[in-house]
């Protein structure tokens, strides 16, 4: 008993005593059970214990470390070499650094140096399917380990992964298909890239991820945290699901609700700052911006054609009538989005909305404008970001009248054909544009190209930051502009001038730099009416006319004769039922018809909804006009019998 009580009950400072303690124990004669949770534990312990030093000594000058040219084919920068340290010195970890800054780089290295130092011989990448190529290209420029790329149908991938290769590299929904055969391989090291793809902790792809089992773990991620702190809790438990505690104790600690539970804010952020140190390192573009060539950003604001706003203006009538609602349906969401949607493609062009030839668009104008200066420049190449391929299709013409040789990649474009049209813009002087969707923003390489112009706007900011980021990254030596086409008096003027409280979020929870404590946000309803409300810009109502008021007189005189008819047609049909009731009745009712006025009533009830003064309302739908015609001469013909004249 002697030999275990100094590790009762207490951390264990150093694994070494205790694995000479139980063989001590077991040398006694006593049988020893160590647990895997435990034996992974005390191997963990080890293995940190011995690389302590190694990269104490990396981190301690990376700029000045023989490590910079030798670990890999390519001379790696510092912060890169400090990345690698970090990511090999901790066995488990997230690197969250801004889009752009070699984070693919980072990973092999990370791989390269545990082969040297851990003896590692087995690494799955998990990626987005874009960029499995890129990672192929990848290995072979900075590594000369072997490499697997799955492909193929479920039969053909399910021997690749049980292969020689130091790197197998697969993609997100493979990992969903062929979990058997990627579970039955002893991997050493998993590498997710754009590891937010298992942000969404209840979804089936997060849960299979997080159920496989290694040794090592590297998470590459520019935006670990997009919208949730919750999403932020789901990639830290891939690589420690011990490190931010249970789920329900990890949400009392940091978030705060209201009564009901809905999130109002977020709490203790220095402290989850201090807890996420040991496991996630994150570098921004302003701390190694020394290291990457300038970049400018120009705003080319449009006005609109009359069509363009007309169109836009009627959908934001719409919105405006909803956010000013007292309560919000199912039905006003979708209306909602479906008007905020056509606002943003009428920012762009009519056609996108109506598919009515040839459109209205001053934004195509402007643009024609601006690739006339560009394309007579030698050296510009131009990556072309849209949210809508339609707006591709628009913009292709223009182009092709300026026999300019483009490419052009969209989610239509089979994942075998991408690489090809990469290698082609980045290689082919004479292609000058890459014009591309969303699908062009994550997780490729398009240091080729000087300019990007962003033809509208994206939701989210950190979307519009990957765009620019395929340009703007370590290898870039020229230069780079970015250009943003905006239409004014649009909701997309209004999103260029609009902040993000999940991009506060996001600086608050990674940034090492950030003094923010609290962060207080609205939830639900109140919060999307908020933002929105922030989003148009509320003006006070102007004073209305003669003509108005008199407009306005007439539409609240029709409102409150339909209110009292509709009483009045309550009362009507009640006392209708309650005629033929009696009409009906019988003495004692049967157990029967007891239990069959009970299955009516409750199955009337689910047609029933109350309004805000709690009155009961059912509404019913007439196939035509011919109904009110026939129900207008029914009504007739009784009152006319009864003697009523009107």
């Amino acid at each position: 008993m002697a030999r275990i009580r100094p590790f009762l009950n207490r951390a264990i400072e150093r694994v070494g005593d205790l694995f000479e303690s139980i063989k001590k124990i077991e040398n006694m004669g006593y049988t020893v059970t160590v647990y895997p949770d435990a034996e992974e534990y005390i191997n963990r312990k080890f293995y940190l214990e011995r690389i302590r030093n190694r990269v104490n000594e990396i981190r301690k000058d990376p700029k000045n470390h023989p490590l910079r040219k030798m670990l890999l084919k390519a001379e790696l920068l510092p912060y890169q070499l400090d990345g690698i340290a970090f990511a090999v010195g901790v066995g488990r970890a997230v690197l969250a650094d801004d889009m752009g800054l070699g984070k693919t780089i980072q990973g092999i290295g990370a791989a390269e140096l545990l082969a040297r130092e851990a003896g590692i011989s087995k690494v799955l990448v998990i990626c987005p399917a874009s960029v499995k190529s890129q990672w192929r290209l990848e290995i072979m420029r900075f590594s000369d380990r072997s490499h697997q790329l799955v492909l193929g149908s479920a039969k053909e991938r399910a021997a690749q992964y049980d292969n020689p290769c130091f790197f197998t590299i697969c993609n997100y929904e493979q990992v969903l298909r062929d979990l058997l055969p990627i579970e039955r391989v002893k991997w050493d090291l998993i590498i997710l890239d754009e590891g937010q793809r298992i942000k969404n902790w209840e979804a089936k792809t997060s849960q299979v991820i997080k159920a496989l089992k290694s040794t090592f773990a590297l998470v590459l991620s520019g935006t670990p945290l997009e919208n949730r702190l919750d999403e932020l809790y789901s990639v830290v438990e891939f690589i420690d699901d011990r490190r931010l505690g249970p789920a329900f104790r990890f949400y009392n600690q940091y978030r705060v609700v209201d009564e009901k539970g809905r999130v109002l804010g977020y709490k203790n952020l220095d402290e989850l700052r201090e807890r996420l140190r040991p496991v996630l390192l994150r570098r921004t573009r302003k701390m190694v911006m020394s290291e990457l060539p300038p970049r400018t950003t120009e705003i080319r604001r449009i006005p609109p054609t009359d069509e363009q706003l007309l169109l836009h203006n009627s959908q934001m009538k719409i919105i405006q009538t909803i956010i000013c609602k007292k309560f919000i349906s199912e039905m006003d969401l979708l209306r909602l989005q479906k008007a905020l949607l056509i606002c943003r493609m009428a920012a762009n062009s009519t056609f996108l909305v109506d598919k009515l030839p040839p459109g209205y668009s001053s934004k195509l104008v402007e643009f024609e404008n601006l690739i006339d200066q560009l394309i007579d420049e030698e050296d510009r190449k131009i990556v072309l970001f849209s949210e809508w391929t339609t707006m591709l299709s628009l913009i292709e013409p223009l182009l092709g009248k300026r026999k300019v040789e483009y490419v052009r990649l969209d989610g239509s474009i089979p994942q075998k054909k991408r690489q090809g049209l990469i290698h082609q813009f980045q290689k082919e002087q004479d292609c000058k544009f890459f014009i591309t969707t969303n699908a062009g923003a994550i997780g490729l390489n398009l240091q080729a190209a000087n300019t990007v112009i962003n033809v509208d706007l994206p939701w989210n900011p950190a979307v519009l930051e990957q765009r620019i980021s395929r340009v703007h990254r370590m290898g870039q030596k020229r230069p780079v502009q970015a250009y943003l086409l905006v239409t004014e008096e649009t909701l997309e003027e209004k999103l260029l001038g609009t902040l993000s409280a999940k991009h506060e979020l996001a600086l608050a929870a990674l940034d090492p730099e950030s003094k923010v404590k609290t962060l207080d946000l609205a939830s639900g309803m109140a919060e999307l009416k908020r933002r929105l409300e922030i989003l148009l810009g509320t003006r006070p109502d102007a004073a209305l006319d003669e003509s108005q008021k008199a407009e306005v007189e007439k539409e609240a005189e029709r409102r409150s004769r339909r209110e009292r008819m509709a009483n009045a047609g309550g009362q009507l049909l009640g006392a209708a039922f309650a005629f033929i009731g009696e009409m009906f009745s019988q003495k004692g009712e049967s157990e029967q018809n007891l239990r069959l006025t009970e299955t009516l009533r409750t199955g009337l009830s689910e047609c029933l909804e109350k309004d805000e003064k709690g009155h009961l309302r059912m509404t019913i739908t007439l196939p035509d006009e011919s109904i009110l015609d026939n129900m207008a001469k029914s009504l007739t013909q009784i009152l006319g019998s009864s003697g009523w004249k009107p």
